[in-house]
């Protein structure tokens, strides 16, 4: 290319970076941790998560202890929109707790997009409050934050404890269901994503933030676990896997919305059995067979 043409094409890329203005400063996550109280991790999709385990709770269901991986695992996911934040989560809390943290949430410009049950006969009981918002980072984790401690949510660092054994075969369960799970506090975890992009308000949901099933096992002893998590559905799909699971001994518990304005339109339903870890596998891999679900 002659010299002149290359100083013209220059001069066309200087104009036209100029023009865009200086880029969006990535978010600082260590501020949005301080802030928050509780610090997360970058997620592989670059989700800022946070996890918020109720530890000071003790529930039972049907005799069988909760651990906080099982059931009780709050969490807030932060993605960068590049002019602003986006933040997504799930508190889990008692009775009590339920309007003074919305009400701190509703008068700061957060959005509540689902406040329901995931368990039955669970003593106490807990209600899962799932919010939404827009904006500067720091300044929705900090409203997050003042809604927190009005409940008995615990931010500080959890003490170090060793995580009980895992007494089924995690291997064989993989196996049957076709996914890879992982440990997490004496629970065994899978987190299967739909083969389709979850959107909300246009804008792409990771699985990080909340859009992918979740199938948690927890170790009852003697080859047994107890069950839960949530099935992410349109709706075609709901009554096949309602009915997949009921053939297989496994309750259905809950079934709602967790987003206002998703896309396709989803529908999450939340599950809990106590029974042989590898029955319960092949109940679940029947259920997931009539979703459209991301292959391995």
């Amino acid at each position: 290319m002659p010299k002149q043409r290359w100083i013209g094409l220059l001069a066309t890329l200087a104009a036209f970076a100029a023009s865009a203005g200086p880029a969006a400063a990535a978010t600082d996550w260590a501020a949005v941790g301080k802030a928050l109280g509780k610090d997360g991790s970058v997620q592989a999709d670059g989700i800022y998560r946070v996890g918020l385990p109720r530890t000071d709770l003790r529930v039972t269901l049907d005799g069988t202890p909760i651990r906080p991986a099982l059931a009780l695992g709050s969490w807030l996911a932060f993605q960068d929109m590049g002019d602003h934040a986006m933040v997504m989560g799930d508190l889990v809390l008692t009775h009590d707790e339920v309007n003074p943290v919305m009400k701190v949430l509703v008068e700061n410009g957060l959005e509540i997009t689902a406040l329901h049950n995931h368990l039955l006969r669970s003593q106490p009981a807990t209600m899962y409050m799932h919010v939404g918002g827009h904006g500067d980072a720091v300044k929705l984790a900090s409203t997050l934050n003042k809604a927190l401690t009005l409940s008995r949510t615990p931010l500080s660092p959890a003490t170090a404890a060793t995580a009980p054994p895992i007494e089924f075969q995690t291997a064989r369960v993989e196996q049957l269901l076709g996914y890879t799970g992982k440990a997490n506090g004496g629970v065994y975890q899978f987190s299967i994503p739909r083969a389709e992009p979850v959107k909300e308000g246009g804008a792409v949901v990771p699985e990080a933030m909340g859009s992918a099933i979740v199938l948690n096992f927890q170790s009852t002893g003697g080859g047994k676990a107890a069950i839960t998590g949530d099935f992410v559905l349109t709706a075609d799909e709901v009554n096949p896997v309602i009915r997949a699971l009921r053939a297989s001994g496994i309750e259905v518990t809950a079934l709602h919305n967790h987003m206002l304005d998703d896309q396709p339109r989803l529908f999450f339903l939340h599950f809990w059995a106590n029974d042989e870890a590898q029955k319960l596998a092949r109940g679940l891999r029947s259920a997931l067979d009539h979703v459209k679900v991301s292959r391995p």
